[in-house]
Parts: C-alpha cells; structure tokens; sequence
C-alpha cells in the first residue's frame, strides 16, 4: 500500500520498492539464495521527471564531441572550398586603411578633453568656478568630446578606415564616460570635504586632483573614478606573458572566423540587408548565426578577460572583477549585470541610482539605461560603418521586452536556454548585418555582375 501511495504522490519509488522487497523481518538468519530471489523493486527511471536524478556529465561531453566533430567537418568543407583566405596583412588594412596618421592625430588630441576637466575639477574646488557654472562647462566638455570625433569622421570618410573609425570611436567613448565619472565623484568629495572638514581621512588628501592621477585612471581598467584605487604590490610577469599570449592567439582565432568563415557568406550575396526580401534575409541571418556567435565569444575572452588583465597587471590594479558567471544567467538582467561589470557599476553608479532620487521608477530607470545603452551601441557602429539603419537600438530595445517576458513566464534552466537563444540571434547579429552592408558597399560592382 506504502508504495501505491508513493507512486500516486509522484516520488521516488527506489526506497518504498526496496523496504517491500525485503520484508518485514529481516532479523532472522537466511540462506544466501534469499537476496537473489527478488531482484526488481518500484522505482523511476532516470530521465523520467522524479527520479532526481541530476548527473548528466556524460551526456553533455558526448553533445560536446559531437559539436566539436560537426564544427570540424564544416570547418574542412570550408577549406576544400574555399581554400585558405586568412591574411593578417589585409585585416590590419582593414583596422587601420593606407595610412595610421588619422587615428593618431585624433588620439592624441583626445588629450585635450581630459586636461579641460581636471581644469574644472581644480577650479572648482578652490571656489573660482561655482557648482552649476563647472557642471555646465562639463557637460560642455563632454558634447566637444562626442561631436570632435564625429565630424571629422563625417568629413574625412573617403579616407579613413573602418577598422580606424571604430577605434577612435570606442575610444572616445570610454573617455567620455570616465571623463562624467570624474567629474562627478570630485563634486561628491568637495561636497564631503565641506560637510565635514578634516575628519576623514581620505578627505584629508587633495593629491587625488592631480594630472598623474587622472591619468591613471583613464588608463586603468575600470570606468568609475576613485582617489585610492587597490593596489597590487608587483607586476607578475609570468601574468603578464599569459594575457599577451592569449591576446595574440584569439585575436588570429577572430582574423580566421571572419576571413574564413564569414566574407564566403558575404561573397554569395547579391544584395544589401536594406534590399533583401525577408526569405532572404531569414537565410543569411541563420547562415551570419553560428559564425557570429563564436566570433562574439572569442571577442568577450579577448577583451573582457585577456586585454584587460594584462593593462590590469601593467599597471598593478588590484580590481579584477571584469565579469560575473554571465553564462549561467536564467533571466536578461542578469546576463547584462553580469556581462561586463565595469560598465555595469558605471551604470548603477552614475546613472540608475541618481535617476532612483530624481523619483524616476525601477522599471523607468531600466527603460533609460536600456536607451542610454542603444544610443551608444548604435552610435559607435553606425557611424564607423557610415550607415544607420536602427537595427541595433531596435534589438536592444526589443531585448528589455524580452527581459521582461523571461522574468516573468521562464525561470531556471527554461530562462537560461532562452537567455542564450537571445544572445545567438541578438545584438551581435545585428551588427554582423551592418558589416555585411558595409562590406557588400565597398565591393567592386564587376563582383556583382
């Protein structure tokens, strides 16, 4: 009766199979033929919903392998069929066009913006600028720093690269968001400093406003400003040749998957994504979907992990925190919280927090930060690429429904496998498709005919 009960509520029938099996008294002395006489019991079976049974390791390296052998035959079809494309010579044509001099020129005089507003930050802490006035011509500083880059991109497009164009315009990105996070948390210590005097320590301190410190901080991997960053007590070389290796061995992996692998997509192409018709571009979108994916992997391991602990070790910065376990994430706002962490803190710090005291709302201030994340991703790619078709700010945009609908109806492992489908066909997608655009732009017309 115990195991008809077991087996009505739905649990685990292994231990109510085995206690009828083996009797109620099983004191007394048996022959050993006793224990073979009943050898079958109640109990579930393995893949079946309550068994709990959750050790799956050998499915999942057998899923591996055959990844791994479905990736290799695709990899040696490519080969017999398109030979060997990969030159490193034509992907630094690419990154930086007939001549470096632009990207350098543009580079070096982003300096000027950084010694403008450690100007301000001086003249307002000695009082020669008051508060709203130094805000003011901050703010101004930072419009310069968006505009300056735009303009002689715009001007100069003939001439400079898209590889080049990008970097300038990552660049001065990350300046201006460093540059705002300066700005802003050297108002907050003059405003503690006033409240309180000398009483703290830290506040004791007024070499934070200095042009070696700024510096510090803009070469530093972190984007929100603080006097005391932590400190390693030594540059690990063995660290140091670890990221510079890995450094040089993914950046030929991304040269390899877009030489070999994604301009024979872009070859087969007649059309621009703009001009398509939709069976069209449904077929190259699940085509660009693998490739870009692993494309978009090996350029979060690149940067995220290699590229900024190896500038991390150089310049002995103990903070390390670049990521979470974004990977395992089971909703978008996790993936995204988690995804890249500097960036993140920024966010919480400069933007989310003061929009929460302005008396924005929870999911207002998502929505800002969801835009705010559009506009700049959508900024830097749309004009390296010299077209703007919104699809990026569309995707994202798209994405906090997503995220809404994810927290909401899907959680646990149903949420994760989600979040990855997300990521396959989502932003990174999107920007294949602007390359793509670009690329079909700037090939000879005799290829089309």
């Amino acid at each position: 009766m115990s195991v008809t009960k077991a087996y009505l509520r739905g649990e685990s029938l292994s231990q109510s199979g085995e206690d009828a099996c083996r009797g109620a008294d099983s004191s007394l002395q048996e022959p050993y033929y006793m224990e073979m006489l009943c050898c079958h019991s109640v109990q579930d079976s393995l893949l079946s919903s309550n068994s709990r049974f959750t050790n799956y390791r050998g499915i999942l390296n057998w899923i591996v392998i055959l990844l791994i052998l479905t990736y290799a035959h695709l990899f040696l079809e490519n080969f017999i069929q398109h030979g060997f494309l990969i030159d490193l010579k034509k992907a630094l044509e690419l990154l930086i066009g007939d001549s470096y001099w632009p990207y350098l020129y543009l580079l070096l005089a982003a300096n000027i913006l950084p010694i403008m507003s450690l100007i301000l930050v001086k003249s307002q802490s000695k009082g020669s600028l008051s508060s709203p006035l130094a805000y003011w011509l901050h703010i101004g500083n930072l419009l310069l720093l968006a505009v300056f880059p735009t303009s002689i991109i715009l001007h100069f497009k003939t001439s400079l690269s898209t590889g080049g164009a990008l970097l300038v315009l990552l660049s001065y990105t990350i300046l201006g968001l460093k540059l705002h996070s300066y700005q802003q948390v050297s108002r907050w210590y003059g405003e503690m400093e006033r409240t309180q005097g000398t009483k703290t320590e830290i506040l004791q301190k007024n070499d934070g406003i200095t042009l070696c410190d700024l510096y510090y901080f803009i070469l530093a991997p972190t984007l929100c400003y603080q006097r005391d960053f932590p400190r390693t007590p030594r540059v690990r070389a063995n660290v140091v040749l670890q990221s510079l290796v890995e450094m040089v061995i993914f950046t030929q992996l991304i040269v390899g998957i877009m030489q070999q692998w994604i301009d024979p997509i872009f070859e087969r192409s007649k059309k621009t994504f703009a001009d398509m018709e939709i069976a069209a571009r449904v077929e190259h979108l699940v085509e660009l979907a693998t490739p870009t994916h692993f494309l978009w992997l090996m350029f979060f391991f690149l940067f995220s992990h290699s590229y900024l602990n190896f500038i991390a070790e150089l310049l002995q910065f103990g903070d390390r925190h670049f990521y979470g376990d974004w990977w395992n994430a089971d909703t978008l706002g996790s993936f995204w919280r988690n995804w890249n962490v500097p960036f993140q803190r920024w966010i919480q710090r400069h933007v989310y927090e003061p929009s929460l005291k302005k008396k924005l709302s929870t999911k207002q201030a998502d929505i800002l930060i969801f835009i705010i994340v559009s506009v700049l991703l959508e900024y830097n790619i749309a004009l390296a690429l010299q077209r703007c078709h919104l699809w990026v700010f569309l995707n994202m945009m798209f994405e906090l429904f997503l995220a809404w609908l994810l927290d909401r109806f899907f959680v646990g492992n149903y949420g994760n496998g989600l979040v990855w489908l997300c990521l396959l066909l989502g932003p990174p997608l999107a920007v294949t498709t602007y390359y793509h655009d670009h690329y079909m732009s700037q090939r000879p017309l005799s290829d089309d005919l």
